[in-house]
């Protein structure tokens, strides 16, 4: 299935943003780079279009942190206008810190900022269109408790809970809640999500100790950002929906991530909490 017009991609200048990035390009499909540093994105369209001059990638700033900011960018984005998005910006902060609005960095980025600009964005994605989360296979470690204030605590940890690759799986589960609730919502596009398994990006420097060990032992064993990307490529060509993209294919959403009423809760509580932000 061919993507049929232009495609936004959250995080364009990371290791698999700028692979995911580039091969559309070459297969001549525009591409709306939404990115926090500008100058990064500038640098990479420039490499791009060296390659490819024909290439329409177009810079359009964008903070995930920040609700006013994706509010922001979801405003200059006509109806009709790009048919499909890719959420494919993640953080694993080492320490614990708030974003501008309140909320804890790591779950702003990795599934607020993702959640906020999906709803604002997606009934301006005509029918058919495509929406792709980036999950993680750490969301087998990581599960969301129905519970009210276990919820909340969970949805806004405190200093006191941070772990930093805990928060980031918690993040990575809410998005893949969020997923299936939007597939079911959303019944006129192709809503999946992508795993990249480990690739050897700036993602997995963790500001330790051990990641000098790290660059010399285990990222030559990873996958290139390019082989992380063709998930996320499958699935935003891909004619399914409701699927779990990883490696060169896809497969059911696995069983233990299958609780509708969870996932409604899920959603229920987000939307309350960014309702609360203005």
């Amino acid at each position: 299935m061919e993507i049929s017009g232009p495609v936004i991609i959250t995080g364009a200048t990371g290791a698999i943003g700028s692979a995911a990035v580039a091969a559309l390009a070459a297969r001549g499909t525009p591409v709306v780079l939404a990115c926090r540093n500008r100058a990064k994105a500038e640098t990479l369209r420039s490499a791009i279009l060296a390659r490819h001059p024909g290439a329409a990638l177009d810079i359009r700033d964008l903070d995930l942190a920040s609700a006013a900011s994706v509010r922001r960018f979801a405003d200059g984005i006509a109806p009709g206008s790009v048919s499909a998005l890719f959420n494919n910006a993640g953080v694993i902060p080492r320490g614990y810190a708030l974003t501008p609005d309140g909320l804890e960095s790591s779950f702003a980025v990795n599934y607020y900022g993702p959640w906020l600009l999906t709803t604002l964005l997606a009934n301006k994605i005509p029918d058919g269109g495509a929406i792709v989360n980036m999950v993680s296979l750490a969301c087998r470690f990581a599960s969301i408790p129905a519970e009210r204030e276990e919820l909340s605590r969970f949805l806004q940890p405190e200093a006191a809970d941070f772990c930093q690759l805990g928060i980031y799986a918690a993040g990575k589960r809410a998005l893949l809640s969020f997923s299936l609730e939007l597939a079911r919502r959303q019944p006129r596009l192709r809503v999946n999500v992508s795993d990249p398994g480990i690739v050897a990006s700036g993602m997995i420097n963790l500001g330790r100790w051990f990641d000098p060990l790290s660059d010399l032992l285990f990222k030559p064993l990873c996958k290139s950002p390019e082989k992380g990307a063709r998930p996320a490529l499958g699935a935003l060509a891909s004619p399914e929906r409701f699927r779990y993209f990883v490696g060169k294919g896809s497969r059911p959403i696995p069983p233990r991530y299958d609780h509708p009423r969870l996932d409604g809760i899920l959603w229920d509580a987000t939307a309350t909490r960014m309702e609360s932000l203005g």
